[in-house]
């Protein structure tokens, strides 16, 4: 008997056209697609779903998450099951709960909290096995696929100085790198705008990707620069990738400062993917999400948390910060100075500043009668750093250039909190019901398969991504007439309507507008 039969969907099988039919699932994985369902002998099943007038596609992957430690607190992933996605990779920007040293793990738990949260009270791991282990036992609904974070790596061998590593500390971190490879973690994530990692030069980005490209595993960068020095930064990574011979995944694609780079660095792409493996993510808004802390030079986040809460309890560093982002640095992203405080609004803050979610900085500056530098630095002082940020940086048309490019897979960069960036909600149906569905941006075959198989296959998972006979039954069925995002900037927190089930390894997650309660998922290693 099967487990689950469903019966008359129009089937997107992840790698080709549509078709009208039934897919029967047992023990997890699909036993059975036919395209017909009328005296085929299809046996009886547990479980019989009505598919006609929906769709059935594989179950979505979102290729960049913060979703590290909240299984932690949520191991439902609540507004990533309403949305279709049934895997997650997890541990990106560098940023990861490990390796870490015992010493250090508070003063890493503070770092991520506004990011990925704080996950267990007290952390029970510093090793990527023991980490694994204990996001494993939260029993998440989703599959998570881990990434190993050079920065994480750097900070345990090197600590939060900038300095260069030594020759042993180097040959220290290429064995952590492929430790965390051999437990299981299948790419390595750079954060070059992220302390200690924007300390790496080239040739320490070279000897960490020289040990990814070992195992096949793709290097995933959040580049230096995403502004004016978009080109440059983009390029530092494709020299790192044509050295090492590693395939190159780019983090959320994106112009912050000038959009006519766009093109350009498009052609770039195209030019570069002809001679190594490369692709990259976007999330599908004109607005990023981060650490507010990611407005201040570098040198006022030397020392970690401890060290950047000292610069905004100096008035001296205090002058010295708002003449750079008045200035600019060489080299620097400097994004208020570039975006401007009228486009930076805050998104979460910890006591005594809750109240500030959704003002911009111009916004509190006037509330507080201050500049909206001040501002941002009492803010980041007062709640201990624990301040996110929505910034606004692209047009609609910017964006959707971007998301028609055949190079493009799909990820939310969701940060979680009480008032998020839409795109924790929003980011499939926007992609595939709004781009795909509504507008014809591209083919909606395509676009499924972006959100799948595709992404599947960059990470190596053989087993997902395809509705095929001995896949894993990872599914979700939607009502392409309801399946678009309803998630605004003002009202972030409302997941699409039109999702009627969501499947993970035969196991139904997602139900009647809510989780089942069923929690088949865990760490892919």
């Amino acid at each position: 008997m099967l487990d689950v039969l469903v019966i008359g969907a129009t089937v997107f099988p992840g790698d080709g056209p549509p078709f009208a039919g039934d897919v029967g699932v047992a023990k997890g994985a699909i036993d059975f697609v036919t395209i017909c369902h009328k005296d085929c002998g299809i046996p009886a099943a547990r479980s019989v779903v009505d598919g006609r007038g929906l769709w059935l596609c594989p179950g979505f992957i979102d290729m960049h998450t913060h979703s590290g430690l909240i299984s932690f607190d949520d191991p439902f992933l609540t507004p990533k099951l309403a949305q279709g996605f049934t895997t997650e990779v997890i541990n990106p920007d560098g940023l990861a709960p490990a390796p870490v040293a015992h010493k250090r793990w508070r003063e890493r738990q503070a770092y991520l909290q506004p990011l990925e949260g704080g996950g267990p009270e007290t952390w029970p791991w510093t090793t990527v096995t023991e980490y694994l282990d204990a996001l494993d036992d939260s029993r998440p609904a989703l599959s998570l696929v881990p990434s190993i974070g050079h920065g994480a790596v750097r900070d345990l061998m090197v600590g939060v100085a900038r300095v260069a590593p030594t020759s042993d500390q180097l040959r220290a971190m290429r064995r952590e790198v492929r430790a965390g490879l051999e437990a299981g973690c299948r790419m390595l994530s750079f954060g070059l705008v992220y302390l200690p990692g924007a300390y790496a030069d080239t040739e320490e980005l070279v000897a960490m990707a020289e040990e990814a490209a070992r195992f096949g595993a793709p290097l995933v960068p959040h580049v230096r620069n995403e502004g004016h020095g978009l080109l440059g930064a983009i390029s530092e990574l494709i020299d790192v990738a044509r050295r090492t011979g590693a395939p190159l995944h780019l983090s959320h694609l994106k112009s912050l400062a000038d959009e006519s780079l766009i093109e350009p660095l498009l052609e770039l792409l195209e030019e570069t993917a002809a001679e190594i493996d490369l692709t990259f993510d976007q999330y599908p808004y004109g607005a990023g999400s981060t650490l507010l802390a990611s407005v201040l030079p570098g040198w006022a986040q030397e020392g970690g948390a401890s060290g950047t809460l000292r610069a905004l309890a100096s008035r001296t560093e205090r002058r010295r910060i708002a003449h750079d982002v008045a200035h600019g640095l060489p080299g620097w992203e400097n994004i208020l100075g570039t975006l401007g405080p009228a486009n930076i609004e805050i998104a979460n803050a910890a006591s005594p500043n809750g109240e500030t979610a959704g003002q911009s900085l111009v916004e509190i500056a006037s509330d507080r009668a201050c500049d909206p530098v001040t501002a941002a630095l009492d803010l980041m002082s007062e709640s201990a750093l624990d301040v996110t940020m929505v910034l606004h940086y692209a047009s609609d048309g910017a964006v959707r250039t971007i998301a028609k490019h055949p190079l493009m897979l799909v990820g939310s960069d969701g940060i979680f909190g009480t008032r998020p960036h839409p795109r924790v909600y929003g980011t499939a149906p926007r992609f595939l019901g709004r781009f795909a569905i509504r507008d014809g941006l591209l083919p909606v075959e395509e676009a499924v398969t972006r959100l799948t198989s595709r992404a599947a296959d960059r990470l190596g998972l053989a087993d997902r991504g395809r509705i095929a006979p001995g896949k894993r039954a990872d599914l979700v069925l939607l009502d392409p007439a309801l399946y678009v995002d309803t998630a605004t900037y003002a009202d972030p927190c409302r997941s699409p309507e039109g999702v009627a089930g969501v499947w993970v390894a035969g196991v139904q997650v997602w139900q009647d507008g809510a989780p089942t309660g069923e929690r088949p998922g865990g760490v892919v290693r």
